[in-house]
């Protein structure tokens, strides 16, 4: 798979250009890896901090190849980069600024990023002023937008590593920064080794204070890291979940997903036929209680993170799989299809040459998408927001308002 950006496709500009008016929401989206690469070469230029390419095309490619290995630990190296360069106030609230513009214009209209304080303090920013420089950057970027005649909001999510034992001190932050736009909590980095129980004590505090949990499980673990999510992070979303294919398996009957398809009709676009498959306890109950799954498909295909849509059934618990290599392999349309809640999100624009408008390409050539398939992965994320029930209803509104005559 190789990770590009949609501008550079000549060949979809039309369908990118229809898409991209569409209203979107994004819930999974990091601050660090959604920089742009003109301004990484600059704040790199202003730091003193060395880059493997100085030209922002190149480095653009760079960081896309480099992203491109299958290997969610690789994938993350990137970020030192990124990282590197967002050590002031200054930097951050220039990224965060950038971020809304660029949110806005990619079609979103509501927005959570996410971002981890703790490593934005190597030239002595407290975590308190590094989320003030974001929440100033988010506004200051909210009013740009509407200058230019559209309407953005964008939230953060704080998120802790959780290879580091800074968890709790994070979600401490978390709760006593709504006043600035902070409206939940994660746990990011390693996955594979590094479980939710470890933070329990962070977990507990955002319980009790009653902010919603968002925990990246099912991307780089399996079944177990989900389950710790749901049980010790009490988590309304799970961050990819794409592993949750693991808790499911052919029933007695159950054929193999890869001759067992049905047909879009009139366009000629496979989709998984769900008949035939079972799901697990686990499973079962992320699907029955509308835990949303944030899929990014283009993050997912570079870190080797989800099963190939053919393999699901070929062995008891989904270990047998193998990674999807191509966008048509993403397991999206089984999920869709066993009734998971999902969204569609970008994880990271700068490693995976992505955007929401570019995610809706390909959810369209590979899948043939129209206008109520985007609908409906909208409103999941719309209704997965972390936000009050007067303010998300106005989101819901404003979404349908935008799909009102909108062509897909």
């Amino acid at each position: 798979m190789s990770a590009v950006s949609t501008e550079d496709l000549p060949h979809r500009s039309l369908a990118a250009s229809r898409l991209a008016r569409l209203p979107k929401v994004c819930l999974h989206d990091h601050l660090d890896g959604a920089l742009r690469p003109a301004t990484v070469a600059e704040l790199a230029a202003e730091c003193g901090h060395a880059l493997p390419e100085r030209e922002p095309q190149a480095l653009r490619r760079w960081f896309a190849e480099s992203a491109d290995s299958g290997s969610l630990v690789r994938y993350l190296e990137t970020f030192e980069h990124t990282v590197a360069v967002l050590q002031t106030a200054s930097a951050l609230e220039r990224a965060a600024q950038e971020y809304v513009l660029d949110a806005a214009e990619d079609g979103v209209v509501y927005a959570e990023v996410r971002w981890a304080p703790e490593q934005h303090q190597r030239s002595g920013l407290s975590l308190e002023d590094a989320v003030a420089a974001v929440a100033r950057g988010l506004a200051e970027g909210e009013a740009a937008a509407a200058r230019r005649g559209a309407a953005v909001t964008v939230r953060q999510i704080l998120c802790a590593m959780r290879h580091a034992e800074r968890s709790l001190e994070i979600a401490r932050l978390a709760t006593a920064s709504r006043a600035l736009g902070v409206v939940g909590f994660d746990l990011a980095g390693p996955e594979d080794g590094h479980a939710p129980s470890a933070h329990r004590e962070a977990l507990r505090h955002c319980a009790e204070h009653f902010l919603p949990v968002t925990l990246h499980a099912g991307e780089a673990a399996g079944t177990g890291s989900i389950r710790e999510a749901v049980l010790e992070g009490r988590s309304l979303r799970l961050g990819h979940g794409v592993r949750i294919l693991r808790d499911v398996s052919a029933g007695p009957e159950g054929a193999a997903l890869g001759e067992n398809v049905s047909r879009f009709p009139g366009n000629g676009h496979s989709r998984p036929d769900a008949e035939g498959l079972a799901l697990g306890d686990l499973a079962a109950w992320v699907r029955d209680r509308g835990i949303a799954l944030e899929l990014c498909p283009s993050s997912n295909l570079q870190t080797g993170a989800a099963p190939r849509v053919a393999d699901i059934a070929s062995s008891a618990d989904g270990e047998g799989a193998r990674p999807a290599a191509e966008y048509r392999e993403h397991p999206v349309e089984l999920l869709r299809a066993l009734g998971f809640t999902i969204t569609i999100n970008p994880d990271n624009r700068l490693m995976s040459g992505t955007s929401m408008t570019h995610e809706f390409v390909r959810l369209k050539e590979e899948f043939g998408y129209g206008t109520e398939d985007f609908l409906e992965v909208t409103m999941n994320a719309a209704l997965a927001a972390f936000l009050p029930a007067d303010r998300k209803n106005e989101l819901v509104e404003q979404v349908l308002a935008g799909y009102s005559g909108a062509g897909a």
